[in-house]
């Protein structure tokens, strides 16, 4: 008699152990999303990160040199140095 509640007891914290394993916080379908959301996230950090080092890379460069202020400023803002003539050429 002894034997069978040993046993059964024993079935019961398996079952119990199982249960937690499969259904439970950490289960393994949990840890499976938890490494898809991390992996994800290292894409979604690895394409941030590459737009801050171009952003940087702009700062550094307006910074540094009057090229790029003055690239900018002709072909975003229209603007030509004085006794300069800005002539329009269209192709059709």
């Amino acid at each position: 008699m002894v034997n069978r509640v040993v046993c059964v007891t024993l079935l019961v914290l398996l079952a119990a152990i199982h249960a937690q394993l499969w259904l439970g916080n950490g289960s393994m379908a949990y840890v499976q999303d938890l490494h898809r959301q991390i992996q994800e996230q290292y894409a979604a950090n690895a394409l941030e990160k590459s737009e801050n080092d171009r952003l940087e890379s702009e700062v550094n460069d307006l910074k540094d040199g009057l090229s790029t202020v003055e690239e900018k400023a002709r072909y975003e803002l229209g603007m030509v140095k004085p006794n300069e003539i800005y002539i329009q050429v269209s192709k059709r």
